[in-house]
């Protein structure tokens, strides 16, 4: 009797040692892009700028801040975005009708977009599309001058990704038109009506609050 009460005490023993203790399910929280962001952004430009009979290809680079706030409803992000770079975009050309040579320089350039995005997760491909200012600069060489503050248009579109914490990344394509200017007799020989047309690919990095 004494061996059998033994024997199956052991066995409760072992019972009680081979029990797996059960763990708490995990819940996966998706992505939520909903909120305020500042940033940083910096590329590259290209483009024309048609002087009357003349265009001149323009190039540079530009790098500035961002603000914005998106809302998520479902997988689509609705955002606005607004952003100011410093600039060094320029070209210059010569033949008719410029006397010396033609010359366009953009110095500063903003935008104000609305945003439409669909997340994938971390991961948010966006079309992009508002208003876009800046400064047109035209000159002659051996003549003058004329500086415009112009107000035109911008579409595009680009692709963000959370990378880690409340930080995120992008990478993204604007169409810029600045529209055009008159550049009178004096600055330009001869007078001339400027635009400024530029393709922008840049890249930049928000932090989310």
């Amino acid at each position: 009797m004494t061996m059998s009460i033994a024997g199956a005490a052991s066995a409760a023993d072992l019972g009680r040692r081979n029990v797996i203790p059960m763990q708490a399910p995990s819940f996966y929280v998706p992505y939520n892009w909903t909120g305020f962001y500042l940033g940083i952004n910096g590329g590259g430009a290209w483009g024309t700028s048609d002087w009357s009979l003349i265009s001149v290809d323009i190039s540079g680079g530009l790098i500035g801040g961002t603000i914005g706030y998106n809302w998520q409803l479902g997988q689509f992000v609705y955002g606005l975005e607004a952003d100011f770079d410093w600039a060094s975009i320029r070209g210059s050309n010569s033949g008719a009708p410029c006397v010396t040579t033609c010359d366009t320089r953009n110095s500063w350039l903003g935008t104000t977009r609305a945003r439409i995005g669909y997340a994938f997760d971390r991961f948010m491909p966006y079309i992009t599309g508002g208003i876009a200012f800046g400064d047109v600069r035209a000159s002659s060489a051996g003549f003058g001058t004329s500086t415009h503050d112009n107000v035109g248009w911008t579409v595009g579109g680009g692709l963000e990704g959370a990378i880690a914490g409340l930080w995120t990344a992008k990478i993204e394509y604007l169409y810029v038109d600045l529209g055009d200017n008159n550049c009178p007799a004096g600055a330009c020989a001869p007078a001339s009506n400027v635009d400024f047309r530029t393709n922008i690919v840049r890249a930049g990095l928000n932090y989310r609050f």
